[in-house]
């Protein structure tokens, strides 16, 4: 794996769901998303976008049972791609963090691309779990699909909802706050030479 090809076409098949998933970590943003729930297509589209990562992804699942599993199981191969994209994770920035509002909402995200798979998510106001967000997303999955994808990718992840009302804008600026915290962390960084841990490995 070289820093010129930095990507990952991965499938994922289950009795619960069927996921196919490309991406190159160094595109512009480019989305393709079918996941089958419509508001985690939302989310995933901006990730895409604002994590400037070139994302296509195919899902079916039981959707019909609850949308839990086909988002845990896009979670997990989206986090097994970007591992497998960053290959031996040479040269790049490895650290990022952002703060995004989203109208009353505002969420702080910080990455780091470590190798060490760990996930802080906090600030979520009461009652958030519960909510349908688009008559179908339940709350509770924002933090059970962080932990999808930070423990497949080898990242450690700190997630907090500063504020925030409106159950859309806090799970949208919490995806975009990841997003744009792991533009940060993975961008290749013309200072660094090798891979940027005094270990020698991440």
């Amino acid at each position: 794996m070289t820093s010129a090809n930095r990507t990952a076409q991965l499938q994922r098949e289950t009795s619960e769901s069927s996921i196919e998933l490309s991406l190159d970590l160094d595109g512009t943003g480019r989305a393709s998303i079918q996941s089958s729930v419509p508001f985690f297509d939302h989310l995933l589209t901006a990730f895409a976008k604002h994590s400037l990562t070139d994302l296509t992804v195919r899902a079916t699942g039981d959707i019909e049972i609850d949308v839990h599993h086909t988002v845990e199981d896009i979670g997990i191969v989206l986090g097994q791609a970007i591992r497998t994209a960053l290959g031996n994770k040479s040269g790049i920035s490895r650290f990022g963090d952002a703060v995004v509002p989203l109208d009353e909402a505002l969420v702080q995200a910080v990455v780091d691309i470590s190798g060490r798979p760990f996930l802080m998510h906090s600030g979520e106001p009461a009652g958030f779990e519960f909510h349908l967000i688009g008559g179908h997303f339940t709350g509770s999955m924002m933090r059970h699909v962080f932990e999808a994808i930070t423990f497949n990718a080898g990242l450690t992840t700190h997630i907090t909802v500063l504020g925030g009302r409106d159950p859309h804008h806090i799970a949208e600026a919490e995806f975009k706050a990841f997003a744009r915290a792991f533009r940060q962390a993975k961008a290749l960084d013309p200072l660094v030479t090798g891979v940027p841990s005094t270990k020698g490995a991440l």
